[in-house]
């Protein structure tokens, strides 16, 4: 099938890929004539794993092209997917839906003969009913239906998401627009994708229900983990023990900083407000988006406790800037909180990501970058593990002790154990678990965590 595919963000670019690898033949149509010319020169915007070679090889094969000329894909196509950003509005946390809003317009005086308008964006419930409006607005005389199809990808995954899909949910009435959907997706029928037809606003609020679940699930195992370290409770045993009960599973039960990156802070802040707007309060969204939103910043206290609650002129260095590992994304990411709170104690802070700093250097002001995790460690008085990345989970902690003027860990991940730290000779800090007996007696901070085991005689004692 002619597809058109509005938008060269996350979703759009690697949704269009996909479907190029499905045999269709997308063109993707963005109006960054940069950006457009960078993928043109196989230059990737984004980092997804596979994308680059996916798109290369899709492009090769003449199925997928790049344009920034919206009304001769749209004139040609079968489907015209609408995949551009729902960013939150500034001040009132609703989606900002004039990106979807001007695809619609555009689309409807380049529309010819029967198409099928999806809506891939996420939007609240409603956006179809309007999207619709404005297309018969402009065009009376169109043969079109608008249908509701949300994306399920979770980012450095997005790929295998979209072809190994838990379901495809397609939010339409129309039979011919089905039929239409169904010849999209076909080639997922070997895997036996469950396609869920429902009315278009339920597609629409079945996307947005689905990541203020997963949102509420972080946050409850991070109230959890609160708990589990005044009691004395290990927070991913209790994790393990709920998520082996089918009714709960083990998914997004992982403590930590909190949750960011593109979809959940700002699906849950669009859901609440909607709720708001038709006088149905959400109480557990509200303290959820509460109870995330101060983590973030409370996760610099527990870099502070080890050091009786001053950081003034101590180098802390971070490891991790991205919301999650195998993404550059850095929308909403907990290290922004984090640094920004660690810099108003007094902190000097240095960082290393593998994928983002490029992207955090807009977002970072007065902050050191490195080339390594142990370029970063060198000569810092504290080390903090934002975001588990797997070359974070195997370092050299000799070496890593050697390196840094304390050897003190703050693990936000809990990709360590504290016997193995321990063992290491590290002052270790880590989330909603119980920590081993300090290495040399005597040298418990006021705090209760453990106090380092050695440290060199240039560094200040704690």
């Amino acid at each position: 099938m002619r597809v058109a595919m509005i938008g060269t963000g996350y979703v759009g670019l690697v949704s269009g890929a996909c479907l190029a690898d499905f045999g269709h033949h997308v063109i993707c149509v963005d109006k960054d004539a940069g950006k457009i010319e960078a993928l043109k020169r196989d230059e990737i915007p984004i980092y997804e794993p596979g994308l680059q070679d996916l798109v290369r090889k899709n492009v090769q094969e003449g199925r997928l092209g790049f344009t920034t000329e919206l009304s001769e894909p749209v004139r040609a196509a079968d489907v015209v997917f609408i995949a551009v950003g729902t960013p939150s509005r500034r001040g009132d946390g609703h989606a900002d839906l004039s990106y979807v809003h001007e695809a619609a317009r555009e689309t409807a005086t380049a529309l010819d003969g029967f198409t099928v308008v999806i809506t891939k964006s996420t939007v609240p419930v409603g956006t179809g009913d309007e999207v619709e409006r404005i297309i018969r607005e402009a065009r009376p005389d169109a043969d079109v239906v608008v249908v509701s199809n949300p994306e399920f990808l979770r980012e450095g995954a997005a790929i295998h998401d979209f072809k190994h899909p838990d379901r495809i949910v397609v939010g339409t009435d129309d039979e011919r627009a089905r039929k239409v959907v169904a010849e999209i997706y076909r080639p997922l029928s070997l895997n036996q994708a469950p396609i869920l037809y429902t009315a278009r606003r339920t597609a629409e609020l079945i996307k947005y229900a689905a990541n203020a679940f997963l949102a509420t699930k972080i946050s409850f195992i991070n109230e959890i983990a609160d708990l589990c370290e005044k009691v004395g409770g290990d927070v991913q045993e209790v994790a393990r023990g709920i998520g082996l009960d089918n009714r709960i599973g083990s998914k997004f039960l992982h403590a930590g900083p909190g949750f960011g990156g593109s979809c959940f802070p700002k699906d849950v802040r669009a859901l609440i407000k909607t709720a708001q707007d038709n006088e149905v309060p959400l109480r557990i969204l509200e303290a959820v988006a509460a109870v995330n939103e101060s983590r973030k910043r409370a996760m610099a206290r527990k870099v502070s406790a080890m050091f009786a609650g001053n950081l003034r002129g101590r180098t802390v260095a971070v490891l991790g800037l991205s919301f999650k590992p195998n993404t550059d994304d850095m929308r909403e990411a907990p290290s922004l909180a984090l640094i920004t709170a660690l810099q108003d104690m007094g902190a000097l802070v240095r960082v290393f990501d593998p994928e983002s700093m490029t992207q955090a250097e807009s977002l970072l002001k007065d902050v050191s970058y490195c080339e390594s995790a142990y370029d970063c460690a060198d000569g810092a008085d504290a080390l903090v593990i934002a975001t588990e990345w797997e070359q974070f989970r195997a370092l050299d902690l000799e070496r890593l002790h050697d390196l840094m003027a304390c050897p003190v860990i703050v693990d936000l991940r809990n990709i360590y154990r504290p016997e193995e730290m321990s063992r290491w000779g590290f002052a270790y800090s880590c989330v909603g678990r119980t920590l081993a007996a300090p290495p040399h007696p005597g040298y418990a901070l006021p705090t209760g965590m453990l106090s380092l085991a050695r440290a060199r005689a240039a560094a200040p004692s704690l």
